[in-house]
């Protein structure tokens, strides 16, 4: 063992230094993560297949066309040098900044909500992509700032405004939802970078003051939303509704399950967006107890690996990235959750890798990308911090 370590540390170094092949960075790969995106992907599809009545047509067989397109962009952004993404990182921030600014001028209106537009014969919701990006835009931003500048108010203030600007587009569309999860994302890269604690602690104390004045500016469905959380019973068949039926389904489905295509609430249709929102509730009820506790294992051990790889990345830039796409992801798994259960008020976040919907699933397998050249290229060699 002790002969092996010099020449590992050597090829580190080499690493470090110089970009290698293509064959090369396929062998880095972490080919272990490939496989638990796939086995998440899986859950989904068979998920899906319940949903759609027995059928691939209704939503898997999309579903495994989008992840195979996924996977191949994915595969594809991990072999692209991480050096290379940081020196483009601004680019994609303000491209998706544009797209956010063409949505409430052009976008398409669906459910009361302006979120998607159109590019060519692809429908995305910008929203989505704008969480990648921001973690990208922040990461560039930070990677090279010293403990001394972190402590500087004025440094703080553009990453701050790169922040503000989006969540303010999002909020107008209206999607409080996303604009929420897009503010803690923003949040979590200040406080990897180091910003200091009483600084938290003085925002924290500014939203609750503006917390209350801001639920009068809600709209009507959305304070319908946290009126139907604090009592689903209030109103069972009109907004309280969806989080009855679906806490009946959890419910139902006990420790093993009714059985794949057996579940009631699902096939019946009591269960609202049973493909996209609500899919947890389809596994928990088919395959119970059992199969929502793996299906949530599964997707923890994805999250566990974008920390891991924040832990094991030698540049800051890497370590800020990959520890923003962890947070993505896990917001999505968790709002989900917990809207789905009645522990939050029930929004429209879909559980990425298992919902029906393209945009989650393309701009997650792209942040998923981004996370595996940061693995590949943990060892390069970034200049160092400014002072």
């Amino acid at each position: 063992m002790m002969l092996r370590e010099p020449a590992i540390y050597e090829r580190r170094l080499l690493m470090r230094k110089h970009s290698f092949g293509i064959l090369e960075k396929l062998w880095h790969i972490p080919w272990i993560f490939v496989l638990m995106l796939c086995g998440v992907a899986a859950i989904g599809y068979v998920a899906l297949y319940s949903a759609g009545g027995g059928t691939p047509e209704a939503y898997a067989t999309k579903h495994a066309l989008r992840f195979g397109f996924g996977l191949v962009l994915m595969l594809s952004i991990a072999l692209v040098d991480i050096r290379v993404i940081a020196r483009f990182a601004w680019l994609g921030y303000a491209a998706a900044v544009v797209l956010l600014v063409l949505v409430l001028l052009h976008g398409n209106i669906g459910k009361g909500a302006q979120r998607w537009i159109d590019i060519g014969p692809v429908q995305i919701q910008p929203s989505e992509l704008m969480k990648i990006m921001l973690v990208l835009g922040l990461a560039a931003w930070f990677h090279r700032a010293s403990w001394e500048r972190m402590g500087n108010v004025l440094f703080l203030i553009p990453p701050a405004l790169m922040v503000l600007l989006p969540v303010g587009l999002i909020l107008k569309q209206p999607n409080l939802g996303t604009a929420l999860i897009t503010g803690m994302i923003g949040a979590t890269m200040f406080w990897a970078a180091g910003t200091r604690w009483w600084k938290f602690a003085l925002l924290i104390a500014c939203v609750g003051f503006v917390a209350p004045i801001a639920y009068e500016h809600l709209h009507d469905y959305q304070r319908a939303r946290i009126t139907t959380f604090l009592d689903p019973e209030s109103d069972p068949l009109g907004a309280g509704y969806n989080i009855i039926q679906s806490k009946i389904a959890l419910g139902s489905g006990g420790l093993w399950g009714k059985g794949f295509l057996q579940g009631t609430q699902g096939h019946l249709n009591f269960l609202p967006e049973k493909q996209t929102d609500f899919i947890f509730t389809m596994v928990a009820e088919e395959f119970g107890l059992v199969g929502a506790l793996g299906t949530l294992g599964l997707l923890a051990l994805v999250i566990i690996f974008a920390m891991l790889t924040a832990l094991r990345c030698r540049h800051q830039f890497g370590r800020l990235v990959a520890l923003g796409l962890g947070m993505n992801y896990f917001l999505y798994v968790f709002v989900n959750i917990a809207m789905v259960t009645g522990s939050i008020p029930v929004g429209g976040v879909p559980l990425p890798l298992i919902s029906h919907g393209g945009s989650a699933m393309l701009t997650v397998m792209l942040g998923f990308g981004l996370l595996g050249s940061v693995y590949v290229h943990r060892d390069a060699e970034f200049a160092a911090a400014k002072e």
